[in-house]
């Protein structure tokens, strides 16, 4: 039995020395791997998930209808497959004619047969040994032609052959020893691949950066702190903008008719904005990108001079809304400020229309009716030398979970964290490359419970049309990071809550129609495919990073929502019972 394990021990070591490792028992054939072109992200085949929501515009909705809300109730897992890997797994399964890819914490790509279940092959990246992974966690691959693309924590991006998994070309985007780092899935737009970085709680200065997807080579970067000369330079004191955060570390979505990409940015850094004062463009903001050539066309920032860690980096759903006779051409945010926000897009403009909050929200005295811009209760807003609390928490009204959009129902989905609050206490210390930059005293309690709250997870339905909250459904022992899939089957599917539950709803209603426990929490988004006339849902459950940072606050200060969350990452497919 020991020689055994030890074999297996220099297997797995060996995996990690060769990076790729083709495993054995293959059930599909990739050798007839069927390139992803452009026409095929613009419009995608019902049965396939090519884009992490499946469609640019960012709606997170299956078209397939054969799971309904009737026979949902008749769901069964049909295979498993551990990951291998703890930590939060937050990345969707991407589907392309019968093949799985999946990219999991530690810089791992899987390949799966997305009907048996059986691997097909497998890569990891070498990890610098000396890398601190604040976000040990990936969100997703991209897919084309005959190639998966997608990033490390060590800040490079890897394309791989989709057939074998062997790299085809490795492309180092910045220096993780400065604090970069990335978590994005790639954006696919005309050949090119477009990423985000990560690191704003390290003193970087923000970037979008696109590559060439054939062979790596770098076609623009635009960063999202202007530099001197460059419009918005002066919204940054004195040098604070060389240090100044503003990370885009979530992938945008993309207006093939206006030709713009729309990027979600995070927080200015240090958190404290007195000693970054002025507004810290582009932080916490919208963006308008020229995928050709990187030019900012319009932005709107949500808040000027963030001082929350509000990072509003999920980007906007690009929705058509009949209003009055005519068609408005929306972009939907469910922001971590607790405000849904609507704007309308233009080649050139981000015209606000209206934004209310979705949860509780004690900062904002007011919003400007033209422009949206918010104006401050100051007794919010913590300082290098003082301390405040605010609702909604630093991780928002909504983190990083995904919203969806049903066109069936014309409901939006939100998931949401009400009663979840934060309080900060300034603790100001010098940049120093690579180390925290945060500004304030992480040891100090970060989030609290709003006083006799009785929940605090919600998964919300809301009719934008007409501005109207429709539904809600309350999780009264857990917060919610779960992403949310929609289908045609008018079922919504969602996890994210810390008693382990996959769930389906009814779309029109909010009830519970099936739950199913897996083996961690689930953090990442269902997705819906469809092979040989069989359609199944997927997600992968791996509870970690800010879910579990949270749970953590709760198992010390909250018996009433104190849960032991085991990790473990585990790709979980169901389908109805034969």
């Amino acid at each position: 039995m020991k020689r055994g394990r030890l074999a297996l021990l220099a297997i797995c070591a060996t995996i990690g020395i060769l990076g790729t490792f083709a495993l054995a028992g293959l059930a599909a054939d990739l050798s007839n791997y069927t390139p992803v072109t452009d026409s095929r992200l613009s419009n995608p085949e019902p049965e396939n998930w090519l884009l992490i929501r499946r469609t640019y515009n960012g709606w997170g909705y299956s078209p397939l209808d054969q799971i309904n809300r009737d026979n949902v109730k008749n769901l069964v897992p049909v295979w498993l497959f551990s990951t291998g890997v703890t930590e939060g797994h937050e990345s969707p399964p991407i589907v392309n004619n019968g093949i799985m890819f999946v990219s999991t914490p530690q810089a791992q790509v899987i390949a799966l047969d997305a009907k048996t279940g059986n691997a097909l092959w497998r890569y990891r990246k070498q990890l610098p040994e000396d890398l601190f992974q604040l976000h040990p966690t990936n969100r997703g691959v991209a897919l084309y032609d005959d190639k998966v693309y997608f990033t490390t924590t060590d800040a490079h991006l890897i394309a791989l052959d989709a057939k074998t998994g062997k790299v085809v070309w490795d492309r180092a985007v910045e220096d993780y020893k400065k604090g970069y780092y990335m978590t994005c899935a790639p954006l696919i737009v005309k050949g090119k691949v477009i990423v985000g970085s990560s690191g704003g709680e390290y003193g970087i200065r923000g970037f979008i950066a696109a590559f060439d997807a054939k062979d790596g080579k770098p076609l623009w970067k635009t960063y999202t702190i202007p530099g001197p000369g460059e419009p918005g330079h002066e919204s940054w004191a004195g040098d604070s903008w060389q240090h100044g955060g503003a990370p885009a570390w979530m992938s945008g979505n993309y207006d093939p008719e206006l030709n713009l990409v729309y990027w979600g940015t995070g927080n200015p850094g240090p958190w404290p904005p007195d000693v970054r004062k002025g507004d810290n463009l582009y932080a916490t903001s919208l963006l308008a990108i020229d995928p050709d050539t990187g030019a900012i066309k319009a932005y709107h920032q949500y808040q000027w001079n963030d001082g929350w860690d509000w990072d509003e980096v999920r980007p906007p759903l690009l929705i058509d809304i009949e209003k009055n006779g005519r068609t408005i051409k929306e972009l939907v945010h469910a922001g971590r400020d607790g405000y849904l926000w609507q704007f309308e897009r233009a080649p050139d403009k981000i015209n606000y229309i209206s934004a209310q909050p979705f949860v509780y929200q004690n900062v904002f005295t007011s919003l400007d009716p033209e422009t949206g811009r918010p104006q401050y209760d100051p007794k919010h807003i913590v300082s290098s030398t003082s301390e405040a609390s605010f609702c909604p928490s630093l991780w928002g009204g909504d983190d990083w979970a995904l919203e969806a959009y049903s066109p069936k129902t014309g409901l939006l989905y939100v998931p949401a964290n009400e009663n979840l609050c934060s309080h900060l206490v300034g603790k100001l210390s010098p940049y120093e490359p690579g180390q925290l930059f945060i500004g304030v005293d992480i040891d100090r309690n970060l989030a609290y419970v709003r006083e006799g709250a009785d929940h605090i997870g919600e998964l919300q339905a809301w009719d934008i049309k007409n501005n109207k909250k429709v539904w809600v459904h309350k999780f009264t022992n857990s917060h919610n990071f779960g992403g949310v899939l929609a289908t045609a089957g008018n079922v919504v599917f969602m996890g994210g809550t810390n008693d382990r539950m996959f769930r389906a709803f009814d779309a029109e209603t909010g009830d519970v129609l099936w739950e199913y426990p897996t083996n961690s929490g689930i953090i990442a988004p269902p997705v819906a495919y469809e092979v040989d006339g069989t359609e199944y849902i997927a997600v992968q459950s791996g509870w970690g990073v800010d879910p579990q940072r949270v749970q953590d606050i709760f198992n010390k200060d909250y018996p009433q929502y104190r849960k032991d969350v085991p990790q473990g990452g585990v790709v979980w497919v169901f389908a109805l019972r034969k």
